[in-house]
C-alpha cells in the first residue's frame, strides 16, 4: 500500500494560489490541452501544498474522499463535526486523488459553495457512501447496483459469524470533463446558482429553491461547505483498474506512436496512457480484437500538466462479462492477495503429517474430547472456527461452551506466516470461492473443528440458567473432539421438529460416543436459551438491520449461476449468534482487564448527526413514527411501525436501508491510544465492550485477541506489540475488512448479472425506496437488488416533480398504447409498489430495471 511520502510532484511549491481555477486551462481545445505553452505545459491541477505546511486554520479538513459513483464528477469528504459532508466539485478540485484515499482539503471561499436545493433533486449529496453501515448490526449484505463500484450498500452488522461466513453459499467514461470542471470553477457565482435548474428533457417547470445568486446571502441550512484537494496524506485505493484499451484518436500525433489509451470501468478512475510495447502485439493492426478483452492497469503517475494518469499494464484478464477475468479484476482493484502463500510462511507449518497433538500440549490443557460438542455452519462451510456445547447440570442448570480454533498455537508472532496473515488480515468470500487468510492446511484441516478429529481450542464456558442469566464464567485453552458437523438446515430440522427422531441418513456422520438424540437435545436447550439471550439483548436496547443477501446455486461443471434466491436467517442462525456475541463481549472484558493500554476492541460510533436529523425529519412528513433517540428505540420502531400485510417486510426493508444511511463503520481500535472510554461503546449491540474472539481462522484481529487472552490467563508470554503498534494493525483490519465487504458485494452483482444475462428477462414486484426529480431507487423484491429507474427511459409523455414537505413525489403520464386512448398518470413516492422487469443491456454485466406500464383500470 502507498503512503503519503510517495509524493506525485517533489516540487514544494507551498500554499495553492486562491480558490478559483480561472486562470488553469480554459474550455474546448483538448488536442492544445498538453502542447508546451512559452516552455512549459500549462498547469491542470495545482501542486501538493507539503505535508508540514499546513496553517493551524479552520480552512484546512482531513478525511477519506468518496467519490460518488453514479455522478463521478461529485466527491465528499465528512465533516468532522457530524454535518453535512463538505464537497468537492469536479475532478479539477478532486486534485489527482481517488476513491478512498485519505486527504486534506481546503475549503473554498464561501460564494463557491454549493446551493442545496430545497425540492430534493441535490438528495445525493450525502449518501454516496459505499458499504458504511457497519457489520455489526447487520447479519446479511445486500448485493447492490451491478455495475461495478456502483453501490451505497449499508453494512450494519450485529457483529457474529454470520457476516461474512455464510457468503459462500456504458463503459467509456463520459467525453474528458476536465474542461467542464474549469469552466464551471471559473463561473461567476450567479452563473453556477443559475446553471443547477437545467431542465431535463421531460421535466416540467418547477421550483429551484432560493433566487439569491450569491452564497453569501443564503443561510448556511441551503448551502454546503465545498473545498479543494490539497494533499494526499495516505492512497489508500489500490491504484489498480479493470478496463480496456484503445488506440489514440489523433494519428498524427507523437503520442499515438508510443501510446494507447486505458478506459477503467470504474468511472471513478482517471483514463492512463500506456506504453504500446506493454500492449498485445497485433493491437495496433488488430484494436478491434481487443475490444471486449479486460485488462488490469495500475495507475503509476499523474502530472500536474495532463487531463490524464500514466499506467502501466499489468496484464490481459480475458474476455470482460466471463467470471473469472471479472473476479480476478475485483480482487485485484481492491488491493486482495491472492497469490500463493511463499515457501517461507508455509515452512511454519508442522512438517510431520498426519499432525497430532503432543502429550506435553495435552497436559497443559483441559480435555475436552469427551464432552458433547459440535459445529453449525453453512453446508459448504470448510473451515470451521466455532463449536457449541451445551450439558445439564444436577441442578437444573446448564454448563454452556463455546470453543474456538486455537488459531494462535500455529501461527506466532513475528514468524513469516504471521507476517502474511496480518497483511491479508482477513479471508474473502466470493461467491465460488474463498480467499483464505491461512494456508489450507491450516484453514481446512489443523485449525478446523472437523468431526471426529481432535483439535486445540480456546473456549469460553459459562454456566448458565435456563433463562439466560449468566452464573459462571471461564475461559481456558481445550482440547475438543467435535462429534458431528451440522449445518444451519440440520439445527432448524431439530429446532422446528422437537419431537421427531432422526434417522442417520438424515443427518451427516456422528461419533459413536454420542447419541443424535443427545445431540438433538442439546440443539434445542442451546436454542432455548439463546431466546432468553436475545430477547435481553433487546430489552437492553440493542440494533439489528437485517438486510436481504442475495445466494446462488451454481451450475457444477461450468460454476455459472443456475438460479438466485434470498438467504433465510433463521433460529439455527440466530442461535449461533448469540452465543458467538456472548463469547466475544466476556473476552472484550477479559483482555482489557488484564491488558487495558494494549487491548484490541471493536467500538461502533452512534449515527452520523447531519443524516440522522435529515432521516428523523423525512419520517415525520411521511407520517412515521420513528423513535430515534437510541440503538433500542430504533429498534423497537423498526419492528412496529409495519402491518401483517404481505407488503409489510418489504416496506421494512425500504426502512432499514434508510435506517443503515447515517450509520458509521464499526472499528478495530487499542484500548491504548484513545482516552475516552465512553468512545469504547458499540451503538448497535448497546454494550461498552466488544471485540472479535470468534474467527481466527478467517479474521487477524482475533489472533491478535487469542495472544491477548492467552497472555491474561497466564497461558503464554505477553504480547510482543506495542499499542501504536496494535493500533497500526487495527487501522490496516479496518480498511481489509471494508475491502472484503466490497469485493464480496461486487462479486454477488457480477453473478446476478450474468444471471440475469442467461436467465433474463426477471420479472419482480418492486418497492420505491427513493425518488429524485427524474430518477427513483427501487428494491426488487423477489432478488433484494437495487436498481435505479429513469424517467427519460420509459414511454413518458411527461412527468413532474415535486415536494410534499420534505416527501418528494414524481407523477408520470405514459404515454396512452392506442392513439384513442388517454394518458395513464402513476404517482411514484416511497413505498410505491411497482412491476419491474430486469433485463440484460447488451454491455457486460450491465442491466436495467424497466417499469412496467400500469394498467388502465
Amino acid at each position: 500500500m502507498n503512503n503519503s511520502d510517495s509524493r506525485i510532484n517533489p516540487r514544494q511549491l507551498g500554499t495553492p494560489r486562491g480558490g478559483s481555477y480561472a486562470t488553469i486551462a480554459t474550455s474546448g481545445d483538448r488536442k492544445n490541452r498538453n502542447k508546451p505553452i512559452r516552455g512549459r505545459k500549462k498547469s491542470i491541477f495545482e501542486a501538493y501544498i507539503f505535508k508540514h505546511n499546513f496553517p493551524p486554520s479552520s480552512l484546512f479538513f482531513k478525511g477519506p474522499l468518496r467519490i460518488n459513483p453514479k455522478k463521478y464528477h461529485e466527491a465528499f469528504i465528512p465533516s468532522p463535526d457530524g454535518t453535512r459532508d463538505i464537497f468537492i466539485d469536479g475532478v479539477v478540485a478532486r486534485n489527482r486523488a481517488l476513491n478512498g484515499d485519505i486527504v486534506v482539503v481546503k475549503l473554498l471561499p464561501k460564494e463557491q459553495w454549493k446551493v442545496i436545493k430545497p425540492d430534493g433533486s441535490d438528495k445525493e449529496t450525502e449518501a454516496t457512501h459505499e458499504s458504511d453501515v457497519p457489520e455489526d448490526m447487520l447479519g446479511t449484505c445486500v448485493p447492490q447496483e451491478t455495475a461495478k463500484g456502483d453501490a451505497k450498500s449499508p453494512d450494519v452488522i450485529i457483529e457474529a459469524q454470520f457476516d461474512d461466513n455464510d457468503a459462500e453459499h456504458g463503459q467509456d467514461h463520459l467525453q474528458d470533463t476536465l474542461a467542464d470542471d474549469i469552466k464551471k470553477l471559473s463561473l461567476d457565482t450567479g452563473e453556477k446558482v443559475k446553471a443547477v435548474g437545467i431542465s431535463g428533457v421531460h421535466r416540467t417547470k418547477q421550483d429551484d429553491g432560493p433566487k439569491v445568486n450569491d452564497p453569501r446571502l443564503l443561510p448556511d441550512k441551503f448551502l454546503q461547505r465545498t473545498a479543494k484537494v490539497v494533499y494526499i496524506l495516505e492512497k489508500k485505493h489500490s491504484r489498480a483498474a479493470t478496463g480496456f484499451i484503445k488506440l489514440l484518436a489523433d494519428k498524427n500525433s507523437e503520442l499515438y506512436r508510443r501510446c494507447a489509451m486505458f478506459s477503467p470501468v470504474d468511472h471513478r478512475v482517471p483514463r492512463a496512457y500506456v506504453s504500446l510495447a506493454d500492449c498485445p502485439p497485433d493491437f495496433v493492426t488488430r484494436p478491434e480484437d481487443y475490444s471486449n478483452i479486460l485488462f488490469i492497469c495500475r495507475i503509476v503517475d499523474w502530472k500536474e500538466d495532463s487531463n490524464f494518469a500514466t499506467g502501466q499494464l499489468s496484464k490481459s484478464l480475458g474476455q470482460a462479462g466471463e467470471i473469472e477475468p471479472e473476479t480476478e479484476g475485483i480482487l485485484t482493484e481492491y488491493g486482495v492477495d491472492f497469490s500463493d502463500f511463499s515457501p517461507e510462511a508455509l515452512e511454519c507449518l508442522p512438517q510431520s503429517l498426519p499432525w497430532v497433538i503432543s502429550p506435553g500440549e495435552l497436559a497443559k490443557r483441559r480435555d475436552l474430547r469427551k464432552e458433547c460438542i459440535f459445529t453449525i455452519d453453512p453446508s459448504t462451510a470448510k473451515d470451521l472456527d466455532d463449536a457449541l456445547s451445551c450439558k445439564q447440570l444436577p441442578d437444573g442448570n446448564f454448563e454452556v461452551g463455546v470453543h474456538i480454533a486455537d488459531v494462535s498455537y500455529f501461527v506466532l508472532e513475528e514468524t513469516a506466516l504471521d507476517k502474511v496473515a496480518s497483511e491479508r488480515a482477513t479471508s474473502v468470500y466470493l461467491v465460488q470461492k474463498v480467499i483464505p487468510m491461512l494456508p489450507k492446511l491450516l484453514c481446512e484441516e489443523l485449525c478446523s473443528l472437523n468431526p471426529m478429529r481432535d483439535r486445540l481450542t480456546f473456549s469460553v464456558m459459562w454456566k448458565v440458567t435456563p433463562e439466560g442469566k449468566i452464573l459462571d464464567e471461564w475461559f481456558g485453552r481445550t482440547v475438543i473432539c467435535s462429534c458431528v458437523k451440522l449445518s444451519y438446515d440440520h439445527a432448524q430440522s431439530m429446532i422446528e421438529s422437537p419431537g421427531k427422531v432422526f434417522s442417520p441418513e438424515e443427518l451427516p456422520p456422528v461419533s459413536p460416543q454420542h447419541s443424535v438424540a443427545e445431540i438433538q437435545q442439546a440443539v434445542l436447550n442451546l436454542h432455548r436459551i439463546a431466546q432468553h439471550l436475545r430477547k435481553q439483548r433487546f430489552i437492553d436496547g440493542a440494533l439489528r438491520l437485517d438486510q436481504l443477501k442475495l445466494s446462488f446455486t451454481l451450475d457444477q461443471d461450468s460454476g455459472m449461476p443456475q438460479g438466485c434466491y434470498i438467504y433465510q436467517y433463521r433460529d439455527s442462525n440466530k442461535l449461533v449468534e448469540e452465543f458467538m456475541l456472548l463469547a466475544n463481549m466476556a473476552v472484550a472484558h477479559q483482555i482489557y482487564r488484564s491488558f487495558p493500554e494494549q487491548a484490541l476492541l471493536r467500538r461502533h460510533p452512534p449515527p452520523q448527526t447531519k443524516l440522522l436529523k435529515d432521516l428523523m425529519e423525512f419520517c415525520n412528513q411521511v407520517g412515521l413514527d420513528i423513535d430515534f433517540s437510541s440503538a433500542g428505540t430504533l429498534h423497537k420502531s423498526l419492528n412496529e411501525t409495519f402491518g401483517a400485510d404481505k407488503y409489510s417486510e418489504a416496506r421494512k426493508e425500504v426502512l432499514t436501508n434508510m435506517f443503515s444511511r447515517p450509520m458509521q463503520m464499526a472499528l478495530y481500535f487499542c484500548t491504548g491510544v484513545l482516552e475516552d472510554e465512553t468512545l469504547f461503546r458499540h451503538y448497535a449491540l448497546n454494550v461498552p465492550f466488544y471485540t472479535h474472539f470468534t474467527s481466527p481462522i478467517r479474521r487477524y484481529a482475533d489472533v491478535i485477541v487469542h495472544r491477548l487472552l492467552s497472555a491474561s490467563l497466564g497461558a503464554s508470554s505477553p504480547i510482543k506489540m506495542e499499542k501504536e503498534a496494535i493500533q497500526r494493525q487495527a487501522d490496516h483490519c479496518n480498511d481489509r475488512k471494508m475491502a472484503s465487504k466490497r469485493v464480496q458485494e461486487l462479486s454477488a452483482d457480477l453473478f446476478f448479472a450474468i444471471f440475469v444475462r442467461e436467465c433474463g428477462p426477471l420479472e419482480s414486484e418492486a418497492m420505491v425506496m427513493g425518488v429524485l426529480n427524474e430518477a427513483f431507487d427501487v428494491l426488487v423484491l423477489k432478488f433484494g437488488v437495487q436498481k435505479r429507474i429513469y424517467c427519460n427511459a420509459l414511454p413518458l409523455l411527461g412527468f413532474h416533480f415535486q415536494k410534499m414537505g420534505r416527501k418528494p413525489e414524481l407523477t408520470l403520464m405514459w404515454e396512452p398504447e392506442k392513439p384513442e386512448q388517454e394518458s395513464v398518470p402513476q404517482v411514484i413516492t416511497i413505498f410505491t409498489l411497482v412491476e419491474v422487469v430486469l433485463t440484460s443491456d447488451g454491455v457486460p454485466l450491465k442491466y436495467s430495471a424497466l417499469l412496467k406500464r400500469p394498467s388502465s383500470e
